[in-house]
């Protein structure tokens, strides 16, 4: 008896009914894997490629995606495709996740695609909700405890889609699988890496740290604008275009603000660059802008120093001197009074008192005296009106990466045994999926590229 018809007949089953879909996705795709004759081409075009999980899937009677837009996930030459993207060479990795190189095999363009945690955006956004207004009825509320964190992570990446500016790095599109915790975040992809790498003993002249902080500040201004907190402004969060100037990455989901200021109460983003108010033993709330600044100034001091103004290999010590103790400003090399003055305002331990994105950009050091003003803000920030479609299509819906798994499995193994049969095993890949797929050493493009400072 072939393997086919053992397969069908499992398949009659009511326990192995589930499977139906999935194995006539495979015989279909059995016609499909040689190329015609004559096929050479290095990229395989969107009409000639071959067929993904959800274009065989709509070969079969199935209900329309067009609505959720789902993406389809196939794996080929030793590799995984998130719809038109090709994930490539893993090129960062932190606390959040990784990055990886991405091709999108439509507009022939490279991608930075960066999956993070969305239940760790949910923890920085307040996973529980704000109580209701005194008078209402709870049971009136539409969205329910469970869904509405992950909600305004979706209003926040429909804002993040929007952002358009020369010093902030474009969000593209963002990737999810309901079943898993990894959201995929597709950016414009830096090739020049980071402005600087701390500590160096190259530091910039000041001419050159004006000229890169100016980027700085006009970049955060957009984002404060359109109420977006950094919250990890440093160095090698800030990359060089191929123009020269500097784009602000990395700036984090779940962090916009109503009113006019973030009253945070979350510590988050590098130790060296952590403003004094979030390291107080007792919870209390502090201005999101302030800590933005205040990095601003360890990162300018980086510049110019070539090191971070408070360091200490003991987190502990470390806080305490952040808290305690003043600036000290090195006799080499040696930097003009107007920048030494900057500096000291921008670390104000009194966050109250610091000095204010509008009040930098009028500073002597920054206009050269006023000879070279920056632009006002209502010639740069436009504002954004994100709609409720905007929202609801912001993240598009990837099938369950544990299904994807299984038909592949079953695919390379050639294999239509009992996939039920170890549920104990599989389901811990499932859980493990995302670090799995998208960690893995394919070695595409040769040796692989040494980490980004920022993703460390």
């Amino acid at each position: 008896m072939s393997a086919d018809t053992v397969c069908r007949a499992e398949l009659d089953s009511e326990h192995h009914g589930e499977l139906a879909d999935l194995v006539a996705a495979m015989n279909v795709t059995a016609n499909r894997m040689t190329p015609p004759n004559g096929y050479r081409s290095h990229r395989a075009r969107t009409s000639d490629r071959k067929m993904s999980l959800q274009e065989r899937g709509s070969r079969m009677a199935r209900q329309p995606t067009i609505e959720t837009k789902r993406v389809s996930i196939t794996d080929a030459d030793d590799c995984v495709h998130l719809n038109q993207y090709k994930l490539k060479n893993q090129i960062g990795k932190g606390s959040y996740g990784v990055v990886k190189l991405a091709y999108d095999e439509d507009s022939e363009q490279y991608y930075a695609m960066k999956v993070v945690s969305k239940k760790k955006l949910m923890r920085q956004c307040g996973f529980l909700r704000r109580p209701p207004p005194q008078g209402s009825n709870p049971q009136q509320d539409p969205f329910p405890k469970a869904v509405l964190p992950l909600e305004r992570v979706y209003k926040e990446i429909a804002i993040l889609k929007k952002l358009d500016h020369h010093n902030v790095v474009k969000l593209v599109e963002v990737l999810d699988d309901p079943d898993e915790d990894g959201l995929h975040m597709a950016f414009e992809l830096m090739t020049k890496g980071p402005v600087m790498e701390v500590p160096t003993d190259d530091p910039f002249t000041e001419e050159q740290a004006r000229f890169y902080f100016r980027d700085v500040v006009l970049g955060i201004e957009y984002l404060h604008y359109h109420k977006i907190i950094h919250r990890d402004i440093k160095p090698s969060n800030l990359l060089l275009g191929d123009d020269g100037h500097v784009k602000i990455a990395d700036f984090g989901v779940s962090n916009e603000f109503e009113g006019t200021d973030a009253l945070l109460s979350s510590t988050a983003g590098t130790p060296a660059f952590m403003a004094p108010e979030m390291m107080t033993e007792h919870e209390q709330r502090f201005s999101g802008k302030a800590l933005d600044v205040w990095a601003m100034g360890v990162t300018l001091y980086c510049f110019v120093f070539g090191k971070c103004p408070f360091y200490d290999e003991y987190i502990v010590s470390l806080h305490n001197k952040i808290k305690n103790k003043p600036v000290e400003f090195p006799e080499t090399p040696s930097i003009s009074n107007e920048l030494k003055e900057l500096i000291g305002q921008m670390l104000d331990k009194n966050p109250e008192t610091r000095i204010t994105i509008p009040e930098i950009k009028l500073h002597p050091w920054v206009t050269e005296n006023g000879s070279n003003p920056l632009p006002l803000e209502e010639e740069h920030c436009t504002a954004l009106e994100v709609t409720e479609e905007e929202v609801q299509n912001s993240v598009k819906l990837i099938p369950s990466l544990s299904t994807v798994i299984l038909v592949k499995s079953m695919l390379r193994k050639r294999s239509f045994s009992n996939p039920f049969e170890c549920q104990v095993r599989r389901a811990e890949r499932s859980m493990s999926a995302p670090g799995g797929l998208l960690t893995g050493a394919w070695g595409l493009l040769g040796s692989s590229p040494q980490l980004h400072p920022s993703l460390r």
